[in-house]
């Protein structure tokens, strides 16, 4: 056991995108903050989180980039996206569209940082009813495009906002603590 001058910290940039109005920020806010905020204020460029978080005895900086969703922010991305250790793409259960375009946001940050781990949220839950949810498309994308994992949230209740977050920065823990 290693005491705590010793042990080694990381810094882990992880990269949030989707569509605009998806909940991007607001998930962000559930899990560094515990708040939710209603009303929907549109991020302009990119909002950055810091959070640190301390995993077996080590200090993880976590840096969330919250990438703007809107068109007219996607000469800013490339810029954004370097550095980037880890993506989470996020879509709305309320928005077709949102889903449609996962696999656009794939390829846009893949062609800029090669391959990441990348963790697929399915956010707006609260708002949907269980019997309506069809997650089988979401798993079979998840497989296809082979995302560490899909996980349904909710940033308003906070429902598998914690489950969802820790598995990435847990993925990316593993993956550099052993160089």
């Amino acid at each position: 056991m290693r005491n705590k001058e010793e042990s080694k910290g990381f810094v882990f940039k992880i990269t949030v995108i989707g569509d605009g109005a998806v909940g991007k920020t607001s998930l962000i806010k559930k899990y560094t903050q515990g708040s939710f905020q209603k009303d929907y204020i549109k991020t302009l460029g990119a909002q950055f989180s810091k959070y640190d978080e301390e995993i077996e005895g080590n200090n993880c900086k976590l840096f969330f980039w919250d990438i703007a969703g809107q068109d007219e922010f996607n000469f800013m991305r490339p810029t954004f996206y370097k550095g980037s250790k880890a993506a989470i793409i996020v879509f709305s259960h309320t928005d077709e569209d949102s889903f449609d375009h996962i696999v656009n946001w794939h390829e846009d940050i893949k062609s800029y940082t090669g391959d990441l781990p990348i963790v697929l949220f399915g956010n707006k839950i609260d708002l949907i009813d269980d019997k309506e949810l069809d997650d089988e498309k979401a798993i079979n994308l998840t497989k296809e495009r082979n995302f560490l994992g899909y996980y349904k949230t909710s940033a308003k209740t906070g429902n598998g906002v914690y489950e969802a977050f820790q598995a990435i920065i847990k993925e990316l823990y593993n993956k550099y603590k052993e160089d």
